[in-house]
């Protein structure tokens, strides 16, 4: 039996707790997932489209891949206020977020560990690119599509069953 529905601290989740049978044994809580704001989808979508071209990187072949990313990181913005990388395990979320390293562009995406210059050649900043979810690919990597582009429709109809 279902003992009550509580609101959690998250605003966009509740949970299920149902009642002990002892005093030795904690209530079982369920969370259930919900979907992140459209709204929140669609920022993510936008800064994802700027994001590869600002970056010279290119979205998946397999643009449900991309689809997935975009939703996570949107269900992150809703959920803590930043786009934590979705493609990670974290003991502890909001400590991972508010240390920004895995917020996207998570770190490794976007640091820069060589800078070239000389008083001929004007500074060239050469970054990692090393994008875990496979959101942000090099044009070399197998896995790149051609699009840096990806819209609405094509989220929601890779998502639709999920």
């Amino acid at each position: 039996m279902i003992g009550a529905l509580q609101s959690t601290t998250t605003p966009r989740s509740f949970a299920i707790v149902s009642p002990t049978t002892s005093p030795s044994r904690r209530p079982l809580l369920v969370r259930a997932k919900v979907e992140p704001a459209e709204k929140s989808v669609e920022i993510m979508r936008k800064f994802s489209e700027q994001y590869a071209r600002k970056s010279g990187t290119y979205f998946c072949v397999d643009k449900g891949v991309t689809s997935v990313v975009i939703k996570g990181l949107a269900e992150h913005k809703d959920t803590l206020g930043t786009p934590l990388c979705p493609c990670r395990h974290y003991d502890d979320k909001a400590a991972e977020a508010s240390q920004s390293f895995w917020n996207c562009p998570c770190v490794p995406m976007r640091e820069r560990p060589v800078d070239v210059s000389s008083s001929l050649v004007k500074l060239e900043r050469i970054y990692r690119k090393e994008c875990h979810c496979m959101l942000f690919l090099t044009p070399d990597n197998d896995f790149a599509g051609t699009d840096q582009t990806i819209s609405s429709e094509e989220i929601k109809e890779a998502t639709a069953y999920m």
